[in-house]
């Protein structure tokens, strides 16, 4: 059971995986950075997750749907985990997950007050590598929650290097290596390095446990035991055989049980005198608190580690499952031609994989953001019928919860590896993320790629009525449709031949599509809702609230997703058609759909001549429409909505062909979204536009776009026009008024917390949206059409000349400028300009939209990491400098 021999390269474990030969993504970096403060682990009365989970309880209390750790492994079921603690000998607890403030406790929403980075991954997490700086001094949590908690929406956060912990380097490097020598057989390297300039002792205490199953009340659960001995964890569990933890030397085994600690919670007996937090308790307490017979579900072997200043060790480890009791696991030569061949073969795979032609520096970003992709895998187990209800082993969840969060979804049962959008921030999938993760995964692992696509369309997640959960906070909310988009994006990709994979999808999302129809175009007049649709504080007003007034808000961000939707439909059923004719139905189908949406958004007033923009219009009920002229992304995305017809696709398919030329010839007002035939593309084809937006249009909103009055920074595009710095876009409604104003970094308005921002700062999945349509629109009119960029320049570019360079600025975000600074990191010299600190790469969720420091959740490499995309876009082909 140990897995195969190591003779392989990454692409053939990936072949194998794939084809199940041998299961390689069983083990991976898929235990959760924060189970506390989440959705799943709150049983209180009116949904509060933050105070019912707090970190304080986090290393007391079992949790019910999942576990977390540092640098985590563990299988894809979860059944154990391992992950690192570390205790300096002075703060009040051990290290044993990443700390950082909840919504309420941040002064700009959910902040984590840590800092580590994924260096690297294998697509099969063959080979790893993860990064931590861990303080000397005590780590201040205490300072942390008060300054921030002092702070008001106009200050920065107060972050960890505030405080001046790291000052003379007072801190240790800490690396852990994983590298695979079998399917169940991990080689593991630990090394501390003390920065500091004097000698200094650094606890460590890699940990083995099982994740609690047993203690719910829930038939048939027996509890497994680990077996703690010199230099040695041995576990056994009734599914997953014998799980050993060697390591190298003798360091003591302490043991203890994952169990809740409820004497120290809630004042009463628990059901362990060693529970969860007993190792803690024993080093930093020197408490009685773990088992002096050696046994439990939790264990740790115990190091104790001195070293002088510049000094470091390395720690051997190795993790290994089978059927029978193993001899003392290889920890010399073996292990370091383990750990040696995995590296080799990650380098000859990204040396691969990667276009030639980008820098060293954009190779770099991009295999450090493929890291962050495949750290954020996060094993996700979530019942809502059961979580609703409670289990039989405990009390009853209050009855406000029947009709509370998630109520309506209690088909939903989640058992699954899937793709978050942060492991601390978002320790749970948000569909309009996963969608933009799994194009830049397809770039490594398109398998895993589709799988994920597929996973969110199966019964057990999509809702009856087709709706697509959007995510654990609410899974009502709407998300934009871009899973049709993900998934031609991959499938092309991917090489353009798995039919079956796109013909699932297409299946499923018939069923989402109609539910969007039906559902979020109240008037039926083709004009869509949709409410936040993922851009939070975007508008004036909460647009997923009541209305301040009656009415219905026509959105155009809605009516442009479904605009582009549909094309996607349509697209994927001219590739489907082309191999079986019975698809060619859906096409016209979704072609006329489209033309009906492009022209409502004209005749029904989202389209402004004047300012030459789409703003969401709020219809009264008396018929009077208010529009919202504040010029955001949202009048933006309808240029997303953009497809070609070539004449090679409508020769083949006659009834297309027949419909374009009815619709032209009979509804003549369609005329605008259905443009001439003219030659265009690399072979010079003829082909029409299908686009929201004409060349008259086209050329106007570009004015807009590319001008660094508004829309365009010198590190992408704005979400907000710069020309609402000066002159905030108000509206009077019931009384009251509602203004949005350009706001570059965090939002000092509280909808959605303040790092939701949209009112300014640069987004990447947006950006790559929109980079991706201009590319669509030079491949449409060629040469032939330029605009002027930067607006005001009197200076005329090509349309792929502007999305190239587009895509350099939204690269050059991450990568050192000319002065060796990363425009992420901002005026933080400490992570500009030092050694240990400069080369490690975050992947923020969103940058300032003046000077492209990074925000919001800082280890977002979800769909951030688009960048690898944008890089590959730029890079590649013969053409690509």
């Amino acid at each position: 059971m140990m897995g195969v021999g190591t003779d392989v390269s990454e692409r053939v474990r990936l072949a194998q995986a794939d084809s199940g030969e041998q299961p390689w993504r069983a083990w991976g970096p898929y235990l959760a950075e924060r189970a506390w403060g989440t959705v799943r682990e709150d049983y209180s009365e009116h949904g509060t997750a933050w105070d019912y989970f707090p970190h304080d309880h986090a290393r007391s209390r079992a949790y019910r749907w999942n576990e977390d750790g540092m640098a985590g492994l563990c299988d894809d079921r979860q059944t154990f985990a391992f992950a690192l603690a570390l205790w300096n000998g002075r703060d009040p607890i051990l290290k044993e997950r990443m700390f950082g403030l909840g919504g309420d406790g941040g002064n700009h929403g959910e902040d984590a007050k840590d800092y580590w980075w994924y260096q690297d991954s294998t697509s099969t997490h063959s080979w790893m590598r993860w990064r931590y700086h861990y303080p000397q001094a005590e780590f201040p949590y205490d300072e942390l929650v008060r300054v921030n908690g002092q702070r008001s929406r106009n200050e920065a956060e107060y972050e960890l290097v505030d405080t001046g912990i790291f000052d003379e380097d007072r801190f240790w490097a800490v690396t852990v290596d994983y590298a695979k020598a079998g399917t169940h057989d991990v080689c593991i390297a630990v090394t501390v390095a003390n920065r500091g300039p004097e000698p200094a002792t650094l606890h460590v205490l890699p940990t083995l446990w099982f994740r609690n199953t047993w203690s719910w009340g829930l038939p048939n659960r027996q509890i497994p035991k680990i077996i703690g001995t010199p230099g040695r964890l041995s576990g056994r569990h009734r599914s997953l055989g014998r799980i050993t933890l060697d390591g190298q030397g003798t360091p003591r085994p302490l043991m203890c049980d994952n169990e809740t600690n409820a004497q120290r919670l809630w004042g009463r007996p628990g059901h362990s005198p060693f529970p969860k937090d007993g190792i803690n308790d024993h080093l930093t307490l020197d408490m009685p608190t773990v088992n002096p017979a050696g046994t439990g579900t939790k264990g740790a072997l115990h190091y104790r580690v001195t070293l002088g200043a510049g000094e470091s060790r390395t720690i051997r480890l190795r993790l290994t499952q089978s059927d029978r009791a193993l001899p003392p696991a290889d920890l010399g030569d073996g292990w370091s031609a383990v750990m040696r061949d995995r590296l080799a073969e990650a380098d000859e795979f990204f040396a691969e994989v990667l276009p030639e032609a980008a820098t060293g520096d954009e190779k770099d970003v991009a295999r450090q953001a493929v890291a962050g992709l495949m750290w954020g895998k996060q094993f996700y187990h979530f019942d809502v019928k059961q979580w609703l209800h409670g289990d039989p082993g405990n009390a009853p969840p209050p009855p406000g919860r029947r009709h509370g969060r998630n109520n309506g979804w209690w088909h939903m049962n989640s058992f699954d590896v899937i793709s978050m959008p942060d492991p601390w921030e978002y320790p749970w999938y948000a569909a309009w993320d996963l969608a933009f993760h799994c194009v830049s995964i397809a770039r490594v692992d398109p398998g895993f790629a589709k799988s994920q696509l597929l996973l969110l369309l199966r019964e057990w997640y999509m809702h009856p009525n087709g709706q697509i959960p959007a995510y654990e906070w609410s899974f009502s909310d709407v998300n934009p449709p871009v899973h049709a988009w993900a998934a031609l994006q991959v499938f092309k990709i991917d090489g353009g031949r798995d039919f079956g994979f796109l013909s699932r999808v297409m299946h499923k999302l018939l069923l989402n599509f109609t539910w969007w129809v039906n559902r979020k175009d109240v008037g039926g007049n083709n004009l869509f809702e949709g409410g936040f649709l993922g851009l939070d504080n975007v508008g004036p007003f909460d647009r997923s609230a009541a209305l301040p007034v009656a009415g219905v808000l026509e959105q155009s961000d809605g009516t442009g997703w479904m605009a582009m939707y549909a094309l996607n439909l349509l697209d994927m059923s001219i590739i489907l058609a082309l191999h079986d004719r019975a698809y060619e139905d859906m096409a016209t189908k979704f072609f006329e759909h489209f033309t009906y949406i492009a022209e409502a958004a004209y005749r029904q007033g989202l389209w402004d001549e004047e300012d030459s923009f789409f703003y969401d219009v709020l219809r009264l009920p008396d018929g009077h429409r208010v529009p919202l002229k504040a010029r955001s992304i949202v009048g933006l995305l309808p240029l997303a909505a953009t497809t070609r017809l070539t004449s090679e696709t409508l020769g083949r398919l006659p009834e297309i062909n027949a419909r374009v030329r009815w619709m032209l010839h009979h509804q003549g007002e369609f005329g605008d979204v259905i443009s001439a035939r003219r030659l265009g593309g690399a072979d010079r084809r003829r082909q029409r536009l299908l686009s929201m937006v004409g060349q008259d249009q086209l050329l106007r909103i570009l004015a807009r776009l590319l001008d660094p009055e508004e829309f365009l920074s010198p590190y992408g595009l704005r979400t907000l026009s710069r020309a609402h710095l000066e002159k905030p876009f108000t509206v009077s409604l019931g009384g009251s008024d509602f203004t949005v104003g350009y706001e570059p970094a965090e939002s000092t308005s509280g909808l959605f917390g303040g790092n939701s921002n949209w009112r300014g700062p640069v987004w990447m999945p947006v950006n790559y949206l929109l980079v991706q349509a201009l590319r669509e629109f030079a491949e449409f009119y060629g040469e032939d059409l330029k605009a002027e960029y930067p607006t005001g320049s009197q200076c005329k570019a090509g349309l792929t000349e502007i999305a190239d360079d587009l895509s350099r600025r939204l690269i050059g975000l991450f990568v050192p400028d000319a002065e060796g600074r990363r425009p992420i990191y901002g005026a933080t010299e400490l992570f500009q300009t030092h050694p240990d600190w400069k080369d490690l790469v975050a992947f923020p969720e969103y940058f300032n939209g003046d000077n492209g420091a990074g925000l919001g959740a800082w280890h977002q490499a979800g769909w951030t990491a688009l960048v690898i995309d944008l890089i590959f876009n730029l890079r590649s082909g013969p053409d690509r400098p």
